[in-house]
């Protein structure tokens, strides 16, 4: 999903330190005032992304009830008023004084919701297994909100208690009354974010984003009914997910808008003392892999011990029985794990009671027991699955086998290019304006549409700096193509030659990338949108790791310019122009809709879109690795149908466009 970023850092000064630095000058931070000061070490960024987190704090609360058994109803509201509250009929969150320490006396909830690193997720019996190990909880909710309105049912009581201005407590927890129902039990939290916070892109949740999530909640979480109501003038919705098949309707999910290899979805479940796995897996006619793991329902999207041990046993299985079935004869060659898992769909998710997170995102599972525990489990369950199921073992067997075949032509034609590179001399792409500098962290490629937009772009860069790569028309599809056939195409082999750091899942290193910005420099019109999703398909399926890394951009070049005065003014779109005409109500001179690059001079196009000064760029990131896998198939695969469909139902939501 591309969030707005800033084009450069701000370079600072250094100053002159004071002679009476002392213990005057240190600073401490009390209650959640270290949140909003540092907003970004708590949840991320303070842009959509950060915005969001706050909905997936409240909500991993009522998910670990679930977890717990405890909860089995979990209702989030997006409200017309710009809150958002996550109501779960749980056991609600404990109401009775704290016992002890700096803050006995107080309620549990208003501990929970004042104090950092406050719940029952640390150790003791309050829950066994806990998606919430990783976040702070959700007194960072309250810290970024002007508001928060809790309420919780317990013991046939409704109590009640709100919070403003960060956190703080506008009274003490108040009895409210008798709950409706005795039986009745939960809680609620109604959050307002703080637009002061998250003024970088606004505090307006997106609808699809929210729904994504809780869809795939649900499917972890089998049985759990998850409801989004969304409130809020022209958009009013409300979907329930629920799926008694779990993870078996995950997997059917994120293939339907792919050829399956056949009907039925492999599936096994195990446990072994205070850890479980669920496992779901079915093959595609497609060309790439989607394993998506997942601990007490958290995405670990850099994978972990549990997919490793997957993996491991998959690639055992699938040989074994290729030799026993007569696919593999005796001369030949083992397949490799990269063959087997071709066009493959798996989800892989397992529950323990002290996840360890490894990896920069905190998204690896690093306990080295679960992988042991999956792999045998794997071993074991899907070779039955294989004896039980013939048919679709042996396609898959086919399957592999031509991947394999796929995998050579494709060594081969890696081969072919870099003798080719070899042999030309300089290696670079002749169409290739490289920039100056050897610092990968200073170089930024612009990809360029068209020979002459090329040029102008050429006399408008900063030449130490900034390089230009001109493509003609459109590159090819990769989403439909192996990579022997792709790496055949001219363009495609200028960008992995210019790039650097080679192609594909098993070769790519982003590290060996000469470049740390990649920008896509294309018309604002519909071929120019084309170019742009091409592209974006490229590197999400070849060079996944630069789009992971956060090395991908969009250009922003101009819509619309005018005059005030004898000034020339550039407005980005609609929404920047109608923010202009509020400025200047008066304004009499006409807007012209600017076609495209070509229509700029070097010094316009430098000014408006390359200047690292003055520009506006796009980051291009993936939160939900599972959803964007669905996404792109969705959107450049052959089913038309669903496509249609997905673009029918967020045309709306003008923000998921850019994608």
């Amino acid at each position: 999903m591309p969030v707005n970023t800033p084009s450069d850092p701000t370079k600072g000064t250094l100053r002159k330190a004071s002679a009476n630095y002392g213990a005057k000058d240190i600073q401490v931070l009390e209650g959640l005032d270290p949140v909003r000061r540092r907003p970004g070490m708590y949840i991320g960024s303070t842009g959509l992304a950060g915005l969001h987190h706050l909905i997936w704090e409240v909500v991993d609360n009522s998910v670990d009830e679930a977890m717990a058994g405890f909860c089995d109803k979990i209702v989030v509201t997006l409200h017309a008023d710009g809150s958002c509250e996550v109501l779960d009929n749980g056991r609600g969150i404990p109401v009775d004084p704290y016992p002890s320490g700096p803050h006995k006396g107080k309620s549990a909830l208003e501990v929970v919701l004042t104090v950092l690193h406050a719940g029952g997720k640390f150790g003791g019996d309050g829950y066994k297994v806990s998606g919430g190990l990783h976040g702070v909880g959700v007194s960072v909710v309250n810290a970024l909100s002007v508001r928060v309105v809790a309420e919780v049912h317990r013991g046939g009581t409704h109590f009640r208690q709100e919070f403003v201005d960060g956190g703080k407590p506008k009274g003490k927890l108040q009895k409210v009354g008798n709950s409706p129902d005795k039986s009745m039990h939960g809680s609620s939290v109604r959050f307002w974010p703080d637009p002061e916070i998250f003024q970088a892109e606004g505090v307006e949740f997106v609808a699809r984003t929210v729904t994504e999530r809780l869809q795939t909640i649900a499917f972890l979480n089998k049985n759990l009914e998850v409801v989004f109501v969304d409130d809020r003038g022209d958009k009013k919705q409300k979907v329930t997910f629920q799926y008694k098949g779990g993870i078996v309707d995950f997997v059917k999910h994120l293939n339907q808008s792919r050829e399956a290899l056949f009907t039925k979805v492999a599936h096994y479940e195990a446990s072994e003392d205070d850890q479980t796995i669920d496992v779901a897996l079915q093959w595609n006619t497609g060309y790439y892999e989607g394993i998506y793991g997942y601990a007490n329902g958290i995405s670990t999207v850099e994978g972990g011990m549990h997919v490793e041990g997957f993996k491991t046993a998959l690639t055992s299985v699938v040989n074994k029985y290729a030799r026993a079935s007569g696919g593999l004869k005796e001369k030949d060659e083992n397949l490799l794990g990269e063959d087997i898992r071709e066009g493959l769909t798996a989800v892989v998710s397992v529950k323990l009671r002290e996840p360890q997170f490894e990896g920069q995102t905190k998204a690896k599972l690093g306990n080295v027991s679960m992988r042991s525990f999956v792999q045998k489990e794997t071993n074991t369950k899907l070779e039955e699955w294989f004896q039980e199921n013939p048919t679709e073992a042996n396609r898959v067997v086919k399957k592999a086998v031509a991947a394999a075949q796929a995998r050579i032509a494709a060594k081969n034609a890696r081969n072919a290019i870099r003798r080719k590179t070899a042999l030309s001399g300089a290696g670079m792409p002749d169409k290739l304006k490289d920039c100056t500098s050897g610092d990968p962290a200073q170089s930024e490629l612009f990809i360029v549409e068209g020979d002459s937009a090329g040029g102008t772009a050429v006399d408008a860069r900063d030449p130490q700096t900034q390089a230009i790569l001109p493509i003609r028309g459109k590159i090819l599809n990769v989403e439909r193509a192996r990579l022997d056939k792709m790496l055949k195409n001219n363009e495609i082999q200028a960008l992995i030659t210019a790039i650097g750091g080679g192609v594909g899942n098993d070769e790519f290193n982003v590290e060996k990338a000469r470049y740390h910005k990649v920008i896509i420099l294309a018309d604002a019109d519909v071929d120019g949108s084309h170019i742009r999703t091409l592209l974006l398909t490229f590197f999400y399926r070849q060079m996944r790791p630069m789009v992971e890394s956060g090395f991908i951009y969009i250009a922003q070049p101009p819509l619309y310019s005018t005059e005030v005065g004898k000034e020339k003014i550039y407005l980005k779109d609609d929404a920047a122009k109608t923010a202009f005409l509020k400025e200047h109500a008066n304004h009499k001179k006409e807007f012209q809709r600017l076609k495209g690059l070509g229509e700029m001079d070097w010094q316009e196009l430098k000014g408006t879109t390359m200047d690292a000064a003055t520009r506006t760029l796009l980051q291009i990131t993936v939160d939900e690795a599972a959803e964007a896998e669905n996404i792109m198939s969705v959107l450049m695969g052959d089913d038309v149908e669903t496509r249609k469909e997905f673009i029918t139902t967020n045309a709306r939501d003008v923000r998921n466009l850019d994608f």
